[in-house]
């Protein structure tokens, strides 16, 4: 165990291999075929998929992909999407892992970016990729065509361990996205935190897990349990009645999803508590969640002290400081207090803008120092450099450190109602994606957390799954309040009155 703990530099290929080879007959569940891989089926082993991976790795390769080239994967948000990024890195190709959310418009902005890369799609993003107009025809891979391709074996190339290798992006819900640079250096620190945290886990048993594919917390996720040798569950659909039938049958001992998802899981947890009774260990990825909903998992497991795993991370830095909640701490614990650093990997500091350390008890800004680092943002370094302080990271966020250590989070980047222009982009961001809303208003909840106000279209009604689908990996939002168009409270120019909306909240 200590030897799976020492650092090591993160391939994608080598990892699966490595794991395929010293657990070959460690299963992987899903609810639903894969489209690049269907004849894995919805149950598989670590030995079936990389012989899988290679078979597409070669199929990539006939298609004229080679070492160092960039290519955006561009699919239905499903676990193949990571599959084809390691058969992507057989090769010393460079995956970037996008969103199908986006619209033809950024993937334009990508495609220059990374000057005419490779893009491979499916069916659920192929009417984007028709509209994009700057990318070479013959350079757009559809599953159809690769799965079709020639198998023609080709060696293994690997990239320098400090050259880029791996690119995620930020959310993107206040602009075009940065694409954020990962090298196989950078992602090994990463995976020794995960594998250190994994380690936590009693028995090598089932991981369930629905986070979205393209975020930078998958590859190590996936990395280190599949080096560890733990069974995986990778969920596609988030919704309930799919999510409580695989839990039953399957029994996981940890489960892990966006904190949006845990919001629209927690009525479930309520009625069917027995959905969630297998598991010992919860963790949100990423970003705040409140103690309430933190509680309603916790009492609906069945297992002595289960904990929730609270971490507070940036996909730029990595996972960084993490706070274990049980039944019992969640009763007196201080939602903003963030935890702590893990010993040796990831700690944070107070600094002022300049970056002179405060001391505790001080507001300012909240700095990451993490070996797990990304390298830039690809053709935007200078916006990249901005926020580094030598070894340090400037968060964006706003908090102070506690005698004992402990980071408290004041004010984020991403807390919607503190930054009203990130709340508008939200806002427009839904309804541009969900066509069946007639309006989005995000306000304060009595509790100051973010509350979605929701008029739909009376001719399409509420689409609850679509709802939950694009709000996924935003920051944690209340379940929305629908209301009619007509009783949403406005000006004489027809602008929505959000203090009365908040104040009639508050009555409630």
């Amino acid at each position: 165990m200590n030897q799976l703990l020492e650092y090591q530099p993160l391939n994608l290929y080598t990892n699966y291999k490595d794991a395929a080879n010293a657990t070959p007959e460690v299963p992987i569940i899903h609810d639903e075929i894969l489209p690049a891989f269907p004849e894995l089926g919805t149950n598989y082993t670590y030995k079936e998929s990389h012989e899988a991976i290679l078979k597409r790795a070669y199929q990539l390769a006939s298609l004229g992909v080679k070492a160092e080239d960039k290519i955006i994967i561009f699919k239905s948000s499903k676990f193949d999407t990571y599959l084809l990024a390691v058969a992507a890195s057989y090769l010393g190709a460079v995956p970037a892992m996008i969103s199908y959310h986006f619209p033809a418009e950024t993937i334009e902005v990508f495609v220059d970016r990374l000057e005419d890369p490779f893009i491979l799609f499916d069916e659920e993003t192929q009417t984007k990729i028709t509209a994009v107009k700057n990318s070479s025809p013959e350079k757009q891979i559809s599953v159809t065509r690769l799965l079709e391709a020639s198998t023609t074996e080709v060696p293994q190339t690997e990239l320098p361990k400090d050259m880029i290798a791996y690119m995620t992006h930020t959310s993107g819900t206040t602009g075009i996205p940065k694409l954020i640079c990962h090298s196989a250096n950078s992602m090994g620190w990463r995976t020794k935190w995960q594998k250190t945290i994994f380690t936590k886990i009693a028995e090598k048993k089932l991981v369930g897990f629905h986070i979205s594919p393209v975020h930078s917390r998958f590859n190590i996720g996936i990395s280190s349990l599949m080096a560890m040798g733990f069974p995986m569950m990778p969920l596609s659909v988030s919704a309930s009645d799919s999510v409580a039938a695989m839990l039953l049958e399957n029994q996981p001992i940890a489960l892990e999803t966006h904190p949006n998802n845990f919001v629209q899981w927690t009525s479930l947890a309520k009625n069917h508590p027995e959905a969630f009774a297998s598991v010992r260990y919860y963790h949100s990825t990423f970003d705040a969640i409140n103690n309430a909903t933190m509680a309603s998992f916790l009492k609906a497991s069945a297992k002595n002290d289960p904990i929730f795993l609270q971490v507070y991370g940036q996909s730029e830095c990595g996972p960084m400081i993490l706070k274990a909640h049980t039944v019992e701490s969640l009763k007196t614990s201080d939602a903003r207090d963030m935890g702590v650093g893990l010993a040796g990997l990831t700690e944070a500091r107070i600094a002022d803008k300049e970056g002179n350390v405060l001391p505790a008890m001080t507001d300012g800004h909240i700095q990451f120092l993490s070996k797990g680092r990304a390298i830039t943002y690809y053709k935007e370094d200078e916006r990249f450099q901005a926020t580094v302080f030598g070894p340090w990271w400037d968060s964006g966020d706003y908090g102070y450190i506690d005698e004992n250590g402990h980071l408290f989070l004041k004010d984020r980047q991403v807390d919607l109602i503190e930054k009203i222009d990130s709340n508008l982009a939200i806002e427009d961001h839904l309804l541009d994606a969900l066509d069946f809303l007639q309006e989005v208003i995000i306000v304060r909840a009595k509790d100051n957390s973010p509350q979605p106000i929701l008029a739909v279209d009376p001719k399409q009604g509420m689409n609850w799954e679509a709802w939950w689908e694009q709000v996924a990996d935003l920051p944690r939002l209340n379940e929305p309040i629908i209301m009619a168009w007509e009783d949403i409270p406005r000006t004489a120019t027809m602008k929505v009155q959000r203090l009365q909306i908040e104040k009639m909240l508050k009555e409630q």
